[in-house]
């Protein structure tokens, strides 16, 4: 047998009882686990670090039960009313379906949705937390509110002849009296 076939494994050992250069102390069950000292490092981070502290020794609260709906702060729905220039009257297509849509600034993606089949305008709306795309984002503003009479009934896609409206400025949860005019020819 070469030699070098025979050192290679006392080679290893000593490599790797060599490279670990770290002090490890035995585990202690229950041992808890403090916080370094940050006011040595960073003299400002000392009061987060004792903030941070405190707040990990606080009871934790119970996590929700699986299944049920996410805990969130109640919001009031937004109130108005839908309407239709008078110049489109004739130009809604059969069937079509209302979106109305909140987002929170001018774009990004929807908030909250409503899809209404064969709507009759003028149609007053609420629009609130039960309406959220996701259950898990709060119901907060600034709020934008738009409304789509769409022929084919899907959300994704517009298409040539469906209309729009946009209510003009935003809103908090809780307003009411909003009005939306569809005006607009895609």
């Amino acid at each position: 047998m070469p030699t070098t076939q025979r050192l290679a494994p006392l080679l290893a050992a000593a490599l790797a009882l060599g490279a670990c250069d770290r002090a490890v102390e035995p585990y202690v069950p229950g041992e808890g686990v403090e916080p370094p000292d940050l006011s040595r490092i960073f003299p400002e981070g000392a009061e987060r670090s004792a903030e941070r502290e405190a707040a990990a020794q606080a009871p934790a609260a119970a996590p929700p039960e699986r299944g049920a709906p996410p805990v969130t702060a109640a919001a009031e729905p937004l109130r108005g009313t839908i309407s239709l220039a008078p110049d489109l009257a004739g130009r809604v297509p059969a069937g079509a379906i209302l979106f109305l849509i909140a987002r929170r600034g001018e774009s990004g993606p929807p908030l909250a949705v409503q899809r209404i089949p064969d709507p009759e305008l003028p149609l007053a709306f609420s629009l609130g937390p039960d309406d959220r795309m996701i259950d898990q984002m709060p119901f907060a503003g600034p709020l934008t509110l738009s409304a789509r009479l769409d022929a084919d009934g899907n959300a994704t896609t517009r298409l040539p002849g469906d209309l729009q409206g946009v209510a003009a400025g935003t809103y908090e949860p809780g307003a009411s009296g909003i009005a939306i005019v569809i005006d607009q020819v895609l």
